[in-house]
């Protein structure tokens, strides 16, 4: 994450946090009820409960003190005090056993004299107190003594979730988040109640866990090589012998103090040993278990890996199943989670194609293709877990072949649908689509982001996530299990980043996850977002502010001029803006309707609140040339970003980039409406080296008058030296055209073809993305 200074970045954090908390949280104490998740019922009344160092909390028994110890050591810190607890009824805080309940539910009432909780089991105990720990001050979760009351306001809640299985995956393998990190963010999720921890601990980039049996998985497997700031896409392959410095990995003593640590807060740890493929840290390790095809150096990789990610464990060698039965001998050993998780995403099958041993596996079993020697070898380790009392969950790929019996799905590709296919054979399913949950994804108006890759998933669009559709069959609901929100870390280069990525989207899946189907509100849950990241701001936790900045539209329309449209996902803010290059205050002009321009113009805008400005200032020049806002003929809508006067970013899907039909030749024809004479055309192109996105090969410029017959008046041509250049930079194209008249012009660009067999991408197709077309 390059883009922002980590310390500048965490003061803006904490600074707009108190900005955005000042309407709902005092200086010293919480008046207001709002909580993250919205509890099922909330009933606010007249007065408040302190908490003092007099203060008891009693417990029905040692089942529930750790729960209540949690509690009450809050206060050790922050108040300078630690309140007693003392198995019985008689306290301040009594924490009362209620069997009618259901698991995980509670029931809290607070008055200014008492408060008391009632719940079935020590689950719903804990989430209780985490209601009541977000209605303290945020201070609470200081390291230092506060000078304040600690006061929760009068309120009778009746809570339960929506879902058994509400989760986050942290992907500790492609950057290697230390256990004291993993600690702090264990903290923080439960504070939303998820109540799964799903850890990714395999991949081609690090394998993370000692395994006593197998040393070299953490003595080679755990290290990579450095390839400095480059982007993860653009990292090339490591060669033999080069030093492997970057990495980590988890004793198995760390792992238990972790699972211990998560457990006292009501969280299941479930570990991902991701196979067949994935797998070039463990081959690293232990080369002997990929096909005897592959001839090449296996190494971890530090980046996508090309051709390299192709190698993956061979399925038809019986040492390799004996090996992974091992390593899932101690997994399983380990942790005391019911489930395993077990992979089985984008494994491709190019060496078993051409390995002897896997083909001899497929006639042996009377397989009909790779496909099925995966379901097979899927099938045998999940065989393997189950034995051993354990249940298998696995990537929505499974349903590609024979599913292992009563496996889970992970429903991740698009919008998670292939999970369905699991549901339609009575199995059990999760979902965490890809296109809304995975928190890689960039999280607000891209311009402000720091780089990462694909599309947006910002804070509205995780939170108005519904994973129940109306098309699905009525069977289908009741295998649900939940939902889960994916922390991939590829661009991840520190902890800071890690939560900056988490939070607050998390925060709204945890609303998706709790709150039953129609009874969330967009206006409450950020009130109880607000109070949240206040308490994590309080604990130095780095959360990122993208709700706040302003995503732009600009379009041409029919009358020649070019529509501004300038939204943020906060309802309660304010967008003022100016046009006259001035920097917008709280009195600058109020943004309530499209701005319309026809020239020249720098429009600068920003988000406030309560006079104070609360997100980044965005700033659009806009500049004319004779193409701008002109019609475009034979195109889609879309390609009418190509003429709207301004450009993109480096960041190629910040929606100022137009990418034609991916990977395929496209033409666009600019009608300027009267014959025109101009002397030189330029069309401005991006170059993402790692998403192999390069200028196109050839550029041919003709006009026409009549909009049928074409002539030609210039082109450029590219050899694969001057395309396929590494790197991320923007390039304008010109071709010289002097004296050139007409009224239509046509750009036609040629992609290159596939990238070459040098490139980190080989043998993949290569794109093309213009940003505007330029006519002088």
């Amino acid at each position: 994450m390059k883009n922002l200074n980590i310390t500048n970045r965490m003061l803006i954090c904490v600074l707009s946090a108190v900005l955005a908390l000042s309407a709902c949280i005092g200086t010293s104490e919480n008046t207001d009820a709002f909580l993250v998740p919205q509890p099922l019922s909330s009933e606010q009344s007249d007065g408040s409960f302190r908490i003092t160092a007099n203060t008891v909390l009693s417990i029905p028994g040692e089942d529930e003190r750790t729960v209540a110890e949690g509690f009450a050591n809050l206060f050790t810190h922050a108040g300078g005090f630690t309140p007693a607890v003392q198995i019985g009824e008689k306290g301040d805080i009594r924490l009362l056993k209620d069997t009618t309940l259901k698991a995980e539910a509670y029931e809290l009432q607070v008055t200014p004299k008492q408060i008391d909780i009632k719940a079935s089991d020590s689950r719903g105990f804990f989430y209780a107190l985490q209601s009541l720990r977000l209605l303290l001050p945020p201070s609470i979760e200081g390291e230092y003594s506060a000078d304040n009351r600690w006061i929760i306001p009068a309120v009778s809640i009746k809570d339960e979730p929506r879902f058994g299985y509400r989760g986050y995956m942290l992907d500790v393998s492609r950057y290697f988040l230390p256990k004291e990190d993993v600690m702090r963010m264990i903290d923080c999720i439960a504070m939303l109640k998820i109540n799964r921890l799903h850890l990714h601990l395999s991949d081609d980039n690090g394998w993370r866990l000692e395994i006593k049996k197998y040393p070299r998985l953490t003595e080679v497997g755990a290290w990579r090589v450095d390839r400095g700031n480059q982007p993860f896409p653009d990292r090339r392959n490591p060669k033999r012998d080069e030093p492997t410095p970057v990495g980590g990995f988890y004793t198995q003593e760390d792992m238990k103090e972790i699972i211990r640590y998560a457990a006292d807060r009501q969280i299941e740890i479930i570990p991902e040993i991701d196979i067949p493929a994935h797998s070039n840290a463990a081959l690293a390790a232990y080369p002997e278990y990929a096909c005897p095809v592959v001839k090449e150096f296996i190494g971890v990789l530090p980046g996508l890996g090309g051709r390299n990610a192709e190698v993956i464990f061979c399925a038809g060698n019986d040492r390799a199943y004996t090996f992974l039965q091992d390593v899932l001998d101690e997994v399983m050993t380990l942790f005391p989670s019911r489930y395993i998780h077990l992979g089985g995403d984008e494994a491709n099958k190019s060496n078993w194609q051409k390995c002897p041993l896997c083909q001899a596996r497929i006639r042996h079993e009377r397989l009909k293709d790779e496909e099925a020697l995966q379901g097979y070898f899927m099938g045998r380790m999940a065989d393997y877990v189950r034995s051993h009392g354990k249940e298998v969950i696995g990537w929505d790929e499974l349903t590609n072949s024979q599913l292992p019996e009563e496996s889970i799905i992970l429903g991740w590709q698009g919008f998670g649908k292939a999970a369905l296919k699991a549901a339609a054979q009575g199995h059990r399913f999760i979902m965490a689509p890809a296109r809304v949950l995975y928190l890689i994804r960039y999280q607000g108006p891209q311009w402000f982001e720091p780089t990462t890759y694909f599309g947006n998933n910002t804070l509205k669009n995780v939170y108005d996530y519904e994973p129940v559709q109306a098309d699905w069959k009525p069977e289908y609901e009741p295998l649900l299990m939940g939902v889960q929100a994916c922390m991939w870390t590829e661009f991840c280069s520190k902890p800071d980043d890690v939560f900056y990525l988490t939070f607050p989207r998390l925060a709204a899946l945890a609303e998706t996850a709790w709150v039953p189907k129609g009874r969330k509100d967009w206006t409450t849950f950020l009130k109880g977002l607000d109070n949240y990241l206040g308490h994590l701001a309080q604990k130095g936790i780095v959360t990122a502010h993208s709700m706040y900045n302003i995503q732009h539209s600009i379009h041409p329309t029919a009358e020649g001029k070019l529509a501004v449209s300038l939204e943020c996902e906060r309802p309660d803010v304010e967008v003022r803006y100016t046009t006259d290059g001035s920097q917008p205050n709280a009195s600058s002009t109020l943004y309530k309707e499209i701005i319309l321009a026809d020239k020249d113009i720098t429009i600068k805008a920003a988000t406030f609140a309560n006079g104070e400005q609360m997100g980044e200032l965005l700033v659009l020049p806009l500049a004319w040339n004779r193409a701008t806002a002109k019609p475009l003929s034979g195109t889609p809508q879309a390609a009418d970003i190509v003429v709207n006067g301004l450009r993109g970013s480096l960041k190629q899907t910040d929606f100022e980039w137009y990418t034609g039909d991916l990977g395929k030749d496209y033409s666009l024809t600019i009608d300027l409406q009267q014959t025109e004479s101009f002397d030189q055309c330029t069309v401005g192109c991006v170059t993402n080296y790692g998403m192999a996105v390069h200028k196109p090969r050839r550029v041919i410029v003709e006009v026409s008058d009549d909009n049928q017959t074409f002539k030609e008046i210039g082109r450029l041509e590219y050899a694969d030296s001057d395309i396929f250049q590494e790197g991320n930079f923007i390039e304008d194209l010109t071709v010289a055209t002097p004296g050139q008249k007409g009224r239509y012009v046509r750009f036609t660009l040629d992609t290159p073809g596939n990238c070459p067999d040098n490139h980190v991408r080989p043998g993949q197709p290569s794109r093309v993305y213009i940003d505007e077309i330029i006519i002088n």
